[in-house]
């Protein structure tokens, strides 16, 4: 079947609920009976029917836990209510429907090799069946203040401003909001005289406090308070969403989703990785690798050809490298009391295969304060030219094949990491604030001398024109038509363009961009960068955004990324009319190299600027077609969304996560495990990574799961 013909896209169709039954604007299928769904001796299959006949586009999930990790698959029933979960392991499952418009029916036990007819239970009214709703949904009931609400005295200047802080870049940065667990207060709280004072005390809850106090103070704290606490007042009075999400449909109804447990309850992740983002066959059928970031020092591995979960104990190359066990605590946690359940000293961010296999990781090694060798009277290139006190995060080896784990001083603080195809297989990394800095991974596999290995460089703007790196301005100088000049705007995504190898980061805040950064050819002495502004208020530009988060690069070397404004933008250097150096090329000379998509979902009612709520974290891109939509295809996290998110053609498919609610990913890859056996052989691997993994449906004892996305060429394929 012609992709084309699969893109029934998300959102396209209307839906409505009628007497607890979700209909579609499409005329509704005949039923069929399980006798006329083929299956395999590893397959379950079946029928879904309501009380008007077959249950199209709702979700069939079996779950185990007879296997060495708790396992479950998820398929989408077809426009007749068929459906098939394909290639189960031996075991016995729970079988269950849900959907849109429905509540969960009762779970069946079954086993592969079993046909079943299944009976959907239609919810008995909206707020009941609005339970099983994404976040955002419940989130985009919030109260946003008018553009018209920020006098001259807010240190929020606009409205896009607050828009940020409450959502991709403060209060959705670690976890959903609208989730069940958000869009409540917990009576283990206490009480208070109002609900704006239960979210006082909610955001000072366990070893995450700081940062929540920190990210509410940047806007008007007692106001945004008092909107949670009557935005959750709201919802404990009955108020549902006021809009409703789609049943799946067209390719959506063709995804498989397979999930394994592979945490602790006490830990999250931030991250997973399958394979070299350069070669998708690197690994292939092999061990995953998490990052579990401030919560532990141990990385969680699976094993999804045998459904086994495992751990690699990490370390720190000194002993007094800090712990986040002594991260500020400002009262009780809701879920966990007075413990102490994060204890980290690597704070692993990010992984990262290389050709052979190997781990790389941003890990913290030591305490703050850097080497000599990055301080200014050094003999080191960069830190000739710019010398480092500094670095909170460095990097660090895992070896599979020697189950070795070695750490490397950096100068630069690190974060994202991703290698270029280059013959230094040179490791750039994001998180340095006012440097970019690489490590020669050739030269540090083949001497071990991580000083030699590394490099680091300043973000210095070609404004004079003349095509190579001077002597340049600082930030907030005013510019010399005879220097270059230096910003400020720290990546925090990396990416290598496939085209050029030109490194592109985005930078955060508002509004926000993307750097393009070119090495030259003795690094850090000819590197300059080009910065390229989100256009937030540009008159020339069709639409309007801000605020980036993550970011990755297609085969052309266009650039995506999520907005906060609730869209999916890319950047298309190639598009810029204007010079892109000299006195005019200092981040608002391309508006037209902009094009923003606006998410699926609802926006904020009081919210009249495209976009939705969503608050996307990241973004992919499919360069390989590991996934299926085809090659190039850029995919966003769908935080609020229980979803990743793909564009194709300019419009969304869904890949949508039913269950557990509360998938909230903070990236993904694609791996191919055999190029002969077509979807079965290739999918996209993800992660739970919220920090409150007890925020996720089943409540505390719930962990990370590692999520696996298959698109097969019809719901029935098997």
């Amino acid at each position: 079947m012609r992709l084309n013909a699969l893109l029934t896209i998300s959102g396209v169709a209307g839906v409505a609920i009628v007497a607890g039954h979700w209909l579609t604007e499409y005329s509704p299928a005949l039923g069929a009976t399980s006798e006329q769904v083929v299956i395999d001796s590893d397959d379950i299959g079946g029928t879904v029917t309501g009380v008007h006949g077959a249950e199209a586009g709702v979700w069939v999930i079996a779950e185990t836990a007879d296997l060495p990790t708790k396992y479950a698959k998820i398929v989408v029933t077809d426009d007749k209510g068929r459906f098939v979960i394909p290639d189960l392991p031996k075991a016995t499952y729970n079988v269950w429907v849900r959907g849109y418009g429905l509540v969960d029916s009762p779970k069946v036990r079954s086993a592969p090799g079993k046909k079943l007819d299944l009976k959907a239970v239609g919810a008995p009214n909206e707020k009941a069946a609005a339970q099983y709703y994404p976040a955002l949904y419940w989130y985009a009931m919030l109260k946003i203040p008018a553009r018209t609400d920020f006098p001259a005295g807010d240190p929020m200047k606009s409205q896009g401003r607050w828009l940020d802080i409450v959502k991709t870049d403060g209060c959705y940065t670690c976890h959903q909001l609208g989730d069940a667990a958000t869009r409540t207060l917990p009576p283990s709280l206490g009480k208070f005289a109002s609900s704006g004072d239960a979210w006082e005390r909610r955001i000072q809850s366990g070893q995450a406090s700081a940062s929540m106090a920190s990210a509410i103070s940047r806007v008007d704290a007692h106001r945004a308070l008092a909107l949670f606490g009557d935005w959750t007042d709201r919802v404990a009075a009955g108020e549902i969403p006021f809009a409703k999400p789609p049943r799946p449909q067209g390719a959506e109804r063709n995804i498989v989703v397979t999930l394994w447990d592979w945490n602790t309850p006490k830990a999250y992740l931030h991250d997973e990785i399958s394979t070299d983002k350069r070669n998708p066959r690197v690994n292939a059928g092999g061990i995953l690798y998490g990052s579990p970031e401030e919560s532990s020092d141990f990385i969680p591995t699976l094993d999804p050809a045998h459904n086994i979960k495992s751990q690699v104990k990490t370390l720190a190359r000194d002993p007094a490298t800090p712990t986040t066990r002594d991260n500020e605590f400002f009262a009780p946690s809701p879920y966990w009391g007075n413990e102490k359940i994060w204890d980290s000293h690597t704070n692993i961010h990010n992984p990262m295969f290389d050709d052979k296999g190997r781990v790389w990781l941003t890990a913290r090694i030591r305490p703050a304060e850097d080497p000599d060798f990055c301080k200014a009277g050094s003999n080191h290139p960069s830190a000739r030219l710019f010398p480092l006190q500094t670095s909170g995060r460095q990097l660090a080896l895992y070896d599979p094949a020697t189950k070795k784990y070695t750490p490397i001083d950096t100068c630069y603080s690190t974060h994202h990491l991703q290698f270029a195809a280059d013959a230094n297989n040179t490791l750039w990394t994001s998180g340095g604030g006012d440097v970019v800095g690489w490590l020669n991974t050739s030269l540090f596999l083949k001497t071990g001398d991580e000083q030699k290995a590394q490099g680091w460089t300043a973000l210095v703007l070609d404004t004079n024109g003349n095509g190579k790196r001077d002597a340049y301005t600082e930030p907030g100088a005013p510019q010399d038509p005879a220097k270059d000049m230096r910003i400020r705007a720290g990546f925090y995504g990396v990416a290598v363009s496939p085209v050029d190898g030109s490194i592109w980061g985005s930078t955060v805040g508002y509004p926000g961009g993307v750097v393009r950064l070119t090495p030259g050819s003795n690094p850090p002495l000819t590197a300059l960068a080009e910065v390229y502004y989100v256009p937030v208020d540009d008159p020339k530009a069709p639409m309007h955004g801000f605020s980036p988060r993550g970011m990755d690069i297609d085969r052309n070397g266009v650039v995506w990324m999520p907005l906060a404004s609730g869209q999916f933008a890319s950047f298309d250097r190639r598009k810029c009319k204007g010079p892109l150096s000299g006195p005019k090329a200092t981040g608002n000379h391309c508006p037209e190299g902009w094009t923003l998509y606006p998410f699926p979902g609802p926006q904020f009612k009081n919210v009249s600027s495209p976009g939705s709520a969503e608050a996307s974290y990241y973004a992919w891109v499919d360069q390989f077609n590991t996934f299926g939509l085809g090659p190039n295809t850029p995919i966003a996290t769908g935080n609020a969304s229980d979803a990743l998110l793909a564009l194709v053609g300019g419009k969304f498919v869904t890949l949508r996560v039913p269950y557990p609610m509360g998938f909230y990913a903070k990236g993904l890859d694609g791996r191919i495990d055999d190029p002969a056996a077509g979807w079965k052989g290739k999918g996209l691997w993800s992660t739970y990574a919220t920090r409150a993994p007890q925020h996720i449906e089943g409540g505390k004892g719930t962990t990370s799961k590692v999520v696996h996305f298959q698109l097969r060429p019809d719901p029935l394929a098997h």
